[in-house]
């Protein structure tokens, strides 16, 4: 039986200050802490970011559906498995929670709560490990989701730790992540003028993933074997 949908938004908006604050968080830590080596931070910041999706989507996938990331709500829409409607009032709470969520980290570690960053995450390079980052987020979303839907916590943990580490941007593959990351002048930060391409890069990722989707998922009729 689907929840009512108060409790959903209040799972997504919960789930995405959380998911957030941790991005942004352990960003903020693990440079503090890496004493200038970055594959050290990035470490730091995988393993927390993988560490927090599992719980938040073990927790709160049975309400919401433990999307945290518009690109998912607008694909979920577009399969007819989630109302238009809520979609977009998923986007409002995710974007809104996100934000509470980097102002959170801010604040726990002493910067200044309103900032923007400056690090600049640009480039045919960058795009395309964004567009690669999502298609590959979607696909694992619906392919576990399709066949084994008790593995997706871990599916989608343990496939954001990798994409950190295989994409060329760190796999934001979420336009509310990139966003909130804007306004964060931390290790996890984009430069407000980057965001608009990352964002096509993984609505583009996400528009293909559920093309492909259709031809590796979905159910289809048996065909009748013909003596």
């Amino acid at each position: 039986m689907t929840e009512p949908l108060a409790r959903r938004l209040a799972a997504e908006g919960i789930g995405s200050f959380f998911l957030f604050a941790a991005v942004i968080g352990s960003g903020v830590m693990a440079e503090a802490l890496a004493g200038g080596n970055v594959a050290v931070a990035l470490i730091g910041n995988t393993l927390a970011t993988g560490a927090m999706l599992f719980v938040l989507i073990t927790m709160l996938g049975p309400i919401s559906g433990a999307h945290f990331n518009p690109a998912v709500s607008l694909v979920f829409a577009s399969r007819g498995e989630l109302p238009w409607r809520d979609a977009a009032t998923f986007i409002a709470v995710q974007f809104l929670g996100g934000v509470l969520g980097a102002w959170a980290a801010h604040l726990m570690f002493d910067l200044p709560i309103l900032q923007y960053s400056l690090k600049a995450r640009s480039g045919i390079g960058q795009w395309t490990g964004e567009a690669v980052a999502t298609f590959g987020l979607i696909l694992t979303i619906i392919g576990t989701v399709r066949h084994r839907p008790t593995w997706v916590p871990a599916s989608v943990a343990l496939y954001i730790t990798s994409a950190y580490w295989f994409t060329s941007s760190t796999s934001f593959a979420n336009p509310a992540i990139t966003i909130v990351r804007s306004m964060s002048d931390s290790f996890a930060g984009i430069a407000p003028r980057d965001v608009p391409m990352f964002v096509v890069g993984q609505l583009l990722g996400a528009a293909v993933a559920v093309l492909v989707s259709r031809v590796l998922f979905d159910e289809r009729a048996p065909r009748q074997v013909q003596n």
